[in-house]
């Protein structure tokens, strides 16, 4: 099973989630590779395609808020998954599963909802979603999520 994950981090609490993941889907075998997503180009011959990336006001990061959380210290890219999303051209029935970092509460939103939302008219099947906390903007993230995180990877196969 070869997998590869594609994600954004402006902070590192979402790239902490996708090597825990990561680690998890090792644990069952897989051949795992992570890039960010201003290096991923055309996805290819993967059998599980994960994409990750923090919620920003509700979403994905745009260029106003990565601007935002280089103010707040962070280490934005400037592209991200959004944009990446707009070159992905997903092979039919590619598998895909999706996760965010998000912030909690009934009005903050999820990045992994709007990827979803974007991918439905495409011929990507997404399999699986999942949000992971963070207490705050910059983080950390919440006691357990990591370890969540790597449950939910070993999940995933």
């Amino acid at each position: 099973m070869k997998a590869l994950i594609v994600v954004e981090s402006c902070f590192g609490n979402t790239e902490q989630v996708a090597r825990a993941i990561e680690a998890g889907l090792r644990l069952r075998g897989a051949d795992v590779s992570l890039v960010q997503a201003a290096e991923a180009g055309n996805v290819t011959e993967v059998d599980l395609l994960l994409i990750g990336s923090p919620t920003h006001s509700m979403g994905l990061p745009k260029q106003a808020t990565r601007a935002q959380a280089s103010r707040q210290g962070g280490n934005p890219q400037n592209m991200g998954v959004a944009e990446w999303l707009g070159t992905f051209e997903p092979e039919q029935g590619q598998r895909v599963a999706l996760f965010a970092t998000v912030v909690g509460g009934i009005f903050s939103g999820s990045a992994s909802k709007t990827i979803e939302k974007r991918l439905r008219r495409s011929p990507a099947v997404v399999i699986a979603r999942e949000d992971f906390r963070v207490l705050g903007m910059p983080g950390p993230l919440a006691d357990g999520e990591l370890e969540r995180a790597q449950r939910w990877g070993e999940s995933l196969l």
